[in-house]
C-alpha cells in the first residue's frame, strides 16, 4: 500500500533547495515500512502559460504582484518586485511562467531534482481574465505535458 503522498507549495526561492524535505519524507516512510521508490511526491507552484514567453511574462507579473504582496503583508516580506518575478521566471526558479516549451523544460528540471511524479500549476483566477485563463490550461494539457511526457519517458528509457 502506498503511503500518504507528500506536497511540496513551492512559491519562492529555487525549488531544488526542497530536496532535503523529500529525501527526509523516503526515509521516514522507509522506516516505518514504506517502499519509498513508490510514495508520490507532487509540488504546486504558481504560473502561466501563453504562446510566448515574453506574453506569458507581461500578462502574469500584475496578477502575481498583486497576489504576492497580499502573502507579503501577511508574512512580513518586502514589495513584489519585477526584478523578483524575473528571477523567480528564471529556468531555477519557482514561477512557471513561458511558452509550452520553457514550462516543459522547467517540470522536467524540476522531476530531476526532486523525483516530482505529479506538478499543480496554480494560474492566478482572480485577476486574470477568464480566456486566459483557460488558454494556459489548455496549452498546459495539450503542449506542455506531452513535451514532459516525451522527455521524461527519454530520460527514464
Amino acid at each position: 500500500a502506498l503511503g500518504l503522498p507528500l506536497a511540496l507549495a513551492i512559491i519562492g526561492g529555487q525549488p531544488e533547495r526542497f530536496a532535503p524535505l523529500v529525501d527526509l519524507y523516503k526515509k521516514a516512510a522507509a522506516e516505518a515500512g514504506h517502499d519509498p521508490d513508490q510514495l508520490p511526491v507532487a509540488t504546486h507552484s504558481h504560473g502561466f502559460i501563453d504562446d510566448t514567453t515574453e506574453q506569458a511574462a507581461e500578462k502574469f507579473f500584475l496578477p502575481t504582484q498583486a497576489q504576492m504582496n497580499v502573502i507579503g503583508r501577511e508574512r512580513g516580506w518586502g514589495p513584489y518586485t519585477r526584478a523578483v518575478y524575473d528571477e523567480a521566471r528564471r529556468l531555477r526558479g519557482a514561477l512557471y511562467v513561458g511558452d509550452p516549451e520553457y514550462v516543459a523544460e522547467k517540470i522536467v528540471l524540476l522531476r530531476k531534482n526532486l523525483g516530482v511524479d505529479r506538478f499543480f500549476l496554480h494560474v492566478n483566477v482572480g485577476t486574470m481574465p477568464h480566456h486566459e485563463v483557460m488558454h494556459a490550461i489548455e496549452l498546459l494539457g495539450t503542449k506542455v505535458a506531452p513535451l514532459v511526457r516525451k522527455e521524461l519517458a527519454r530520460d527514464e528509457t
